[in-house]
């Protein structure tokens, strides 16, 4: 068969076009692709959600994809251990409650799982704002291509709607940052020092509907809440995609 680079061309632009017309409204838009936002994105899906995830960076995986300083493993406690089995993620035990696994399969399994189920991911994609209508609280998002935003260059932006939003951004809390600094009620405290034990126990807590229609999820939860940071160990991060995922479909359901 003789390959065509026009029908190449084609095949690309009318698939990805045909994806972004079907997911410019949606169930749940998850807006950053690190763990917390995969393990949402996951077990969304796979109750049949129309779920997008919004990456601004080229690839999906966050802070995972390093494992500590470079060194490519993640530890995970005893209490989120079940979600590695839940993955079908391979670890061994480094000591009583502590789990080693690779930070490369980890990312891998748990975007496959995403992929799976249903979950659609928009990378190269940053959000410019929210969309609140009056009191009703955040039904959407303004977004644009990462590299109109990384070049300052002046391009309008497109809308998605959304039931619910999920901010996954990690440390920057970028989404309740856009909320509060236009006026929304929410205050957004700082993260603390670095405290594994305190951040790791207290991470599933502060995921939370932080704002009508925003749930905070992983570091954003912590960041908001002015909790500790914890490093390389994932298992908290895990574990509040669960419980975000938990907080969607409830409400959701209504």
């Amino acid at each position: 068969m003789q390959l065509d680079e026009v029908t190449i061309s084609r095949a690309i632009v009318s698939e990805q076009t045909s994806i972004m017309l079907e997911y410019l409204d949606l169930d749940c838009a998850i807006v950053g692709g690190g763990p917390s936002g995969l393990t949402c994105a996951a077990l969304l899906a796979d109750d049949d959600l129309k779920v997008g995830v919004i990456e601004k960076k080229l690839s999906f995986g966050g802070g995972m994809w390093g494992g500590g300083m470079m060194f490519p493993r993640i530890v995970v406690q005893e209490a989120a251990r079940r979600l590695l089995d839940h993955f079908s993620i391979s670890y061994r035990e480094y000591k009583e409650g502590y789990f080693v696994a690779s930070s490369v399969e980890a990312v891998a399994k748990i975007t496959s799982a995403a992929c799976d189920a249903g979950a659609e991911f928009f990378n190269l994609t940053s959000v410019e704002d929210v969309v609140v209508k009056g009191d009703g609280g955040v039904s959407g998002l303004v977004i644009n291509w990462s590299p109109v935003e990384m070049t300052g260059l002046h391009v309008d932006p497109l809308m998605v709607s959304s039931g619910c939003t999920v901010d996954a951004t990690g440390h920057d809390a970028t989404i309740a940052h856009m909320v509060a600094k236009k006026g929304g009620d929410l205050s957004i405290n700082g993260e603390g020092f670095m405290w594994a034990e305190r951040a790791e126990s207290m991470i599933v807590d502060h995921t939370k509907e932080v704002f009508p229609g925003l749930i905070v999820t992983g570091m954003a939860a912590n960041a908001v809440a002015g909790e500790n940071r914890m490093g390389p160990i994932f298992g908290g991060m895990l574990l509040s995609g669960e419980r975000a995922a938990e907080i969607v479909r409830k409400k959701l359901q209504g």
